[in-house]
């Protein structure tokens, strides 16, 4: 597979392209935060957007939340940098590892802020995860659609109209956002790929005939005569300020107390990343299986790009770390009550070009020291799973 010329990301990545020099546009957006953008200019906006609804309502914003670092620092930084009052909402995947919840608990605490948790039925959640596996190789329509309709759904009953995010697309991914926009979290985005293509009225009609539209409503984004009433205003906070998650990590690491954990398929350095649900590590696996790459691959890129390691070095993660089996897949398969020969042809259905999976070249990971205490965090046992 071709990879860029700077960072190790390959032409499997969704909606990658090339320059000239075959550098990526994640590589080339980098470049526009460090060397195009006036940040003392973006911070003097992000000041003037937050006086504009500082103690117009019962809170100065929302923050949706799901514990991991982007949005810990962020609700961090809106507390203590910028003196706001939050409104923390988090959408419930049904999958948070312990010490996410020991993490969540001592951030509320330390910020002192307000939360509000919304789950959906676990029954709905296995047909959404089975049929999204199944139509996009992607098993976290639910996740992905709960945090962002179900939390624009929050700020439109709650009457909160201002909503801040973590990192902005153009810091991870090529999806055609630049750094040189403010970019807003809308329904347009929601459309072009959080839902995989696939809205709540598109995924009823897939589902069996008892699930009903009325039972996907958390994941149906809201009304758009609702927004404009509101004047919702939906943004990144690192459209604003410069974005950097190792730094990031550290940050909450040091000023909250905010614990870095082991997380399947990476090295523990970046202990900082995704160490809140259980299945990162199958979500990952999938993406091997499909594209021919990993999560070190992405976070090695994002080092190479800060000047952190250069590209042998980050190759030899990549060849150590990505593709591996990981242990947790066990315990996916019994929840979801499809077996491992199922899950392998789901997934090489969605290969991506030129990526040619062989199942044969199979590595077993080890188990992470705190899986077994994920099924009775799960709610279930051998017998009744």
């Amino acid at each position: 597979m071709k990879r860029c010329s700077n960072c190790c990301l390959p032409e499997t990545q969704d909606s990658i392209r090339f320059d000239e020099n075959g550098v990526c546009t994640v590589c080339n957006q980098i470049k526009v935060k460090k060397e195009k953008i006036d940040w003392d200019q973006r911070k003097e906006w992000l000041l003037k957007l937050c006086e504009r609804f500082r103690g117009k309502h019962g809170y100065d914003c929302i923050v949706p939340f799901s514990g991991g670092k982007d949005s810990t620092y962020t609700l961090w930084y809106l507390v203590t940098q910028l003196k706001l009052k939050p409104l923390v909402i988090s959408f419930d995947h049904g999958f948070y590892r312990p010490q996410h919840l020991e993490n969540r608990e001592r951030t509320l605490k330390k910020l002192h802020c307000d939360f509000v948790s919304f789950k959906a039925s676990w029954k709905i959640v296995r047909e959404l995860m089975l049929e999204s596996l199944r139509r996009k190789g992607d098993f976290c329509w639910h996740c992905h659609c709960g945090v962002y309709a179900g939390s624009m759904r929050m700020a439109v009953e709650k009457k909160i109209p201002l909503i801040f995010w973590g990192q902005p697309d153009a810091e991870y991914g090529s999806y055609g956002y630049s750094y040189e926009e403010i970019q807003e979290v809308n329904e347009r985005q929601f459309n072009r790929f959080v839902n995989l293509g696939i809205t709540a009225e598109d995924m009823v009609g897939m589902l069996p005939e008892w699930v009903e539209l009325r039972d996907l409503e958390m994941f149906r984004y809201p009304k758009l005569e609702e927004i404009q009433k509101l004047g919702i205003v939906s943004v990144h906070l690192g459209s604003f300020i410069p974005w950097d998650p190792r730094k990031m990590g550290g940050v909450i690491r040091d000023e909250l107390g905010w614990k870095w954990n082991t997380v399947e398929g990476i090295p523990e350095e970046y202990g900082w990343e995704k160490v809140e649900c259980m299945f990162t590590g199958i979500r990952d696996y999938l993406k091997y299986i499909k594209r021919g790459f990993g999560r070190t691959t992405h976070l090695v890129s994002i080092d190479i790009r800060e000047g952190r390691k250069n590209r042998e070095e980050a190759m030899e993660l990549i060849d150590e770390f990505d593709g591996k089996r990981p242990a947790s897949l066990d315990l996916f398969l019994e929840l979801t009550g499809i077996n491992e020969n199922e899950f392998m042809e789901i997934a090489m259905s969605h290969e991506v070009v030129p990526y040619k999976h062989d199942p044969t070249k199979k590595l077993p990971a080890e188990p992470l020291g705190d899986q077994h205490l994920w099924r009775n965090l799960l709610g279930i046992d051998r017998q009744s799973a």
